[in-house]
């Protein structure tokens, strides 16, 4: 049974393997990308998944020094964000029963790039701002409920809030 285009069925399926084995509900995400040092987009990977893969390039903005052809890193880090908190929404409400007519989702990042050029201490991104429009039978109070959930559960809003560990390395060939 599918509602807001999640396969209900399987989700349950889902949650009920990992309530069975809990560590099969971690997964690990791999991107392997290249940084082109002569003309045109500035870095591309190819991006696996379950059914495909696609390749997806990325381009500075001109102000940066790049030629803005395609979207910069940070669309890319605000898409990503934006499309797992609409992901979540929609999926906690499909898994009470609730059906969405409509779920339209803007994202906002203001970001200083001062600190980036050692101009100022400035923090480089001052704030994310997410703005939800839901048309639903469902009660208000209920999608309000649905909201909260989703900015506790979602994964992008997690490495949003939350420190993460990052470790990085060199390797000089």
């Amino acid at each position: 049974m599918k509602i807001n285009n999640i396969d209900v069925s399987k989700l349950k399926g889902t949650v009920e393997a990992f309530k069975k084995d809990i560590s099969k509900a971690k997964k690990t995400n791999r991107i392997e990308g290249e940084w082109n040092v002569g003309d045109g987009p500035q870095f591309s990977a190819t991006i696996e998944f379950e059914n495909g893969k696609i390749k997806l390039m990325a381009d500075q903005p001109t102000f940066l020094g790049g030629g803005g052809q395609q979207p910069g890193p940070m669309i890319y880090c605000l898409y990503g964000s934006v499309s797992c908190y609409a992901a979540t929404f929609a999926t906690l409400a499909a898994m009470e029963g609730i059906a969405l007519k409509k779920i339209k989702v803007t994202a906002e990042s203001y970001i200083d790039f001062s600190k980036v050029f050692g101009l100022s201490d400035n923090p480089i991104a001052e704030k994310v701002k997410f703005i939800l429009q839901v048309e639903s039978d469902a009660p208000k109070n209920k999608l309000m409920e649905l909201e909260e959930l989703a900015k506790k559960r979602c994964p992008a809003v997690y490495c949003l809030t939350n420190p993460i560990k990052l470790e990085t390395s060199l390797e000089v060939g």
